[in-house]
């Protein structure tokens, strides 16, 4: 087993992306045997889609990079790197241009999201993005990728790619990978509107919870976060129709590993005044320590470095069967 997942380094994480994503790439490491591994990889070539300066570059990759380690990724343990260090990702996106179809590009509908009305002046990069995302997984011959629904899309064309590079090129060269969803992913909301994913985004700070907001920010932001009047129900059927009240019921559940319903039982008949300083707790309780490990971590950019050299060491020479095979199957001398 081979497990593959990566994240854009745009700023700090929140509550949404370790919650949703990065505690359970922890447990997946936890748990892997001594045959399989765990790649995890910062995103960075993806990041160019959106203009940023070359420093904020740099210092956001090596914030994320601290902000895994902080959250539980053991450098020794799974393989973390960012792609710009593994230059097999470019070189094997660019490959697979050639079995990517226009057709299939035309129907990814994070492109249309991002796009918007601008078709015309969006990055060709942002285009073939799902390229590159399909590189990036078949580079390793991943065997699992944990996705989230938005993602689902994109490794089905990962799939499709891998097919039909198989086929056209008569080889058995790319694994066809499959999806990982894990039971305890939770989709975390915007604090300020519970329809709406927390995201880093939403131009209020309010909306969501940092990974490196302090115990009085992580209280102040609980108790502000939107919510209703009623009272919570005996189980989490009568949290129907009010979508903060659930997210942040879920939250709660998601953080303590019991059920909404558990935790409707709890506090059923309570109001939200007697709810909100109880998840405030538990969430300062929950991300003290990581915000603690990460201050430490991002002061030491050498250190920072030294693990993402070493993470990619160990990408490179993992992908480079692949890659080198890829080149011969398709008549080019390398």
């Amino acid at each position: 087993m081979r497990v593959l997942s990566g994240i854009q380094p745009t700023g700090n994480l929140h509550l949404g992306n370790y919650l949703g994503a990065i505690r359970n790439w922890v447990k997946m490491q936890d748990e892997m045997d001594a045959d399989s591994q765990c790649f995890f990889f910062l995103a960075d070539m993806h990041s160019i889609t959106v203009h940023e300066a070359r420093e904020q570059r740099i210092r956001n990759v090596r914030d994320m990079a601290a902000a895994l380690v902080a959250a539980g990724i053991d450098p020794d343990r799974s393989v973390l790197f960012n792609q710009a260090r593994v230059p097999a990702h470019a070189e094997l996106c660019w490959l697979l241009n050639g079995t990517a179809r226009i057709g299939w590009l035309n129907r990814m509908t994070q492109f249309k999201d991002k796009a918007g009305k601008d078709r015309e002046g969006a990055s060709v990069g942002l285009f073939v993005y799902p390229v590159l995302q399909a590189a990036d997984i078949l580079a390793y011959n991943a065997t699992h990728v944990p996705v989230g629904e938005d993602q689902k899309q994109h490794l089905e064309l990962a799939r499709d790619i891998a097919a039909k590079f198989n086929s056209d090129f008569g080889v058995d060269l790319f694994t066809l990978p499959d999806p990982i969803i894990p039971k305890e992913s939770a989709r975390i909301m915007s604090l300020r509107d519970g329809s709406a994913k927390m995201s880093k985004s939403d131009p209020s700070d309010m909306s969501r919870i940092n990974l490196t907001d302090d115990d009085d920010a992580i209280m102040a932001k609980v108790k502000k976060a939107k919510s209703d009047q009623e009272m919570l129900p005996e189980t989490a059927a009568g949290l129907a129709g009010r979508p903060e009240a659930s997210n942040l019921v879920g939250i709660l559940a998601t953080l303590t590993a019991r059920t909404p319903d558990a935790v409707c039982a709890e506090f059923a008949g309570k109001g939200f005044g007697a709810f909100k300083p109880a998840l405030g707790e538990v969430l300062v309780e929950t991300l003290r320590p990581i915000r603690q490990r990460f201050l430490e971590l991002r002061t030491d950019d050498a250190a920072l470095d030294a693990i993402l050299d070493k993470g990619a060491a160990k990408a490179a020479a993992a992908a480079e069967p692949t890659l080198r095979a890829a080149y011969d199957a398709m008549g080019l001398m390398r």
